[in-house]
């Protein structure tokens, strides 16, 4: 492996906008259900909800915490109805499902969402058989990333050595949990950021493409 990835062991991937590019706009349509579901719930305007929505994802890391935290909302109903979404923007990702073949080791998932629409997305990407296992929401006891609890969990649950492990994330604040318990960390900066921190010194490898990085590196193995 290049310089500096010879070491690892485990290589863990988030899912929304990580495994698949941004600009697919899959999110989108999550974010609509999320800004409906909590219009309906609270009974407030859409200008309102998303306000509400926003507000909860970058104080509580997901728009759910901030929803279970202040209105005791039922996880599963929410998750249900944001993922119960048309997926016909995704493709199959074959030059991406090659890359990850090639990485010695583990590879897992390690999602905000939940496992039955992880693996929808997997499967739709042609991905379904690349990944060990999905570490999801519930599986982090509904404290989602970047609660230091969720990496712990992660790694006592596979038994990962995080000194071993590579963790690639959209959402940069994700990435400093992992760093600081030795992981080295990848910022797929592709569009998706909603949390701009000046403070990036916990990004060991800023890239825009996936892809393109895998293979550039996966082509040394």
């Amino acid at each position: 492996m290049p310089p500096g990835l010879d070491h690892i062991r485990t290589w863990i991937f988030d899912l929304d906008n990580t495994l698949y590019p941004a600009s697919a706009n899959l999110f989108a349509r999550i974010d609509a259900k999320m800004t409906a579901f909590i219009g309906d719930f609270l009974q407030v305007s859409p200008e309102e909800a998303h306000r509400i929505q926003k507000e909860y994802f970058l104080g509580h890391g997901t728009t759910l915490a901030g929803l279970m935290t202040e209105h005791e909302v039922d996880p599963h109903a929410f998750l249900d109805y944001v993922h119960d979404i048309e997926m016909d923007v995704l493709e199959h990702d074959a030059p991406l499902a090659a890359a990850i073949a090639t990485l010695p080791g583990r590879k897992l998932v390690f999602t905000n969402g939940d496992a039955p629409y992880a693996l929808k997305v997997l499967d739709r990407l042609g991905l379904s058989g690349s990944f060990e296992a999905v570490h999801d929401i519930h599986a982090m006891d509904l404290k989602p990333k970047p609660a230091e609890s969720a990496y712990a969990g992660l790694c006592a649950a596979y038994d990962i050595d995080p000194h071993t492990a590579i963790f690639f994330e959209d959402m940069a604040r994700n990435l400093k949990p992992a760093k600081a318990i030795g992981m080295t960390t990848v910022w797929v900066d592709n569009g998706s950021e909603q949390h701009h921190d000046a403070d990036r010194s916990y990004v060991d490898h800023h890239i825009h493409d996936l892809t393109t990085w895998l293979q550039t590196i996966t082509e040394r193995v």
